[in-house]
């Protein structure tokens, strides 16, 4: 069980992260999540002691004890937090299941690979694609 508040580690440049992470942070009325933009230019992962380029791989949450909880995992642990909704400790519960828990894993590493793909990308991200310096940093514009 995660030790709330949890840190949710976000792409902010990905509309469909965004959006889901929107969409939490509309529920959260007991503050048990903070989000945080990766994709943000003020974003130093540093502290935390993952690369960037490892930020960037898949959805990251740590919680107030520090234990890292990565792609499902996160997910599961944002989804604990609101265990005064059912349908959030159902998939919670579902999620684990022997059969559900490898095909959301092999699913959730598909769209992590399509992510950066997707259209509709904002902030340092140009034609679908972001471009990242030496340093896994964003870059502007669409100097390659």
């Amino acid at each position: 069980m995660p030790h709330y508040p949890l840190r949710v580690f976000y792409d902010g440049a990905c509309p469909v992260c965004s959006r889901e992470i929107a969409h939490y942070q509309r529920r959260d009325r007991h503050g048990k999540l903070i989000a945080v933009d990766i994709s943000a230019a003020n974003f130093d992962p540093q502290p935390y002691g993952i690369p960037l380029r490892t930020f960037q791989s898949e959805l990251h949450a740590i919680d107030q004890e520090g234990t890292v909880y990565r792609g499902v995992e996160a997910f599961r642990a944002i989804w604990l937090a609101f265990s005064d909704r059912l349908i959030y400790r159902v998939m919670a519960s579902l999620i684990t299941l022997p059969l559900i828990d490898p095909c959301a894993r092999l699913g959730y590493r598909l769209f992590a690979r399509l992510r950066p793909h997707l259209p509709g990308r904002g902030g340092d991200c140009d034609a679908g694609t972001c471009r990242f310096d030496r340093g896994g940093r964003p870059r502007s514009g669409g100097d390659a």
